[in-house]
């Protein structure tokens, strides 16, 4: 079976950010994240291979047998745009998308140029519908 590439890894987040992340705009936003993302999830910020920044911990088991660990959220402040880790992917979530500002999906994965380009207290409320259903559905590890 294939390894996870995207493990935590014992990087420095904030040398990441100066390092990798060449717009200044961005780089506040990043800021801005961890503020959030530590407070809501009650976590400090881990790299998470060399572009995540995530927050908490998780383990999954799929169908097939495929098992891993991986941040309850997280992001990446990709050159395009920030990558938010933030969204379960499931129908019963997307109503909690939609009023979030201008944004576009993958997946499960939300991009945004800029922190001002989305409603930061529909982001929170998101985010935190999220936690709790990585912590219900999932083996959760409070690290």
């Amino acid at each position: 079976m294939a390894k996870n590439k995207t493990v935590e890894t014992d990087e420095d987040v904030y040398a990441f950010i100066d390092d990798f992340v060449d717009n200044e705009q961005k780089k506040k936003d990043s800021l801005e994240l961890i503020d959030i993302m530590s407070t809501l999830s009650g976590h400090p910020p881990k790299m998470w291979g060399p572009t995540i920044i995530g927050f908490g911990r998780y383990h999954y088991v799929y169908k097939s047998g495929h098992s891993g660990d991986a941040p309850l959220i997280g992001f990446s402040p990709r050159k395009t745009a920030i990558s938010l880790y933030v969204f379960t992917g499931l129908d019963e979530h997307f109503d909690l998308v939609k009023p979030l500002g201008k944004f576009k999906m993958g997946k499960a994965c939300i991009y945004i140029k800029k922190l001002s380009d989305i409603d930061i207290d529909q982001l929170k409320t998101l985010i935190n519908a999220t936690i709790d259903f990585l912590k219900d559905k999932h083996e959760y590890e409070g690290c």
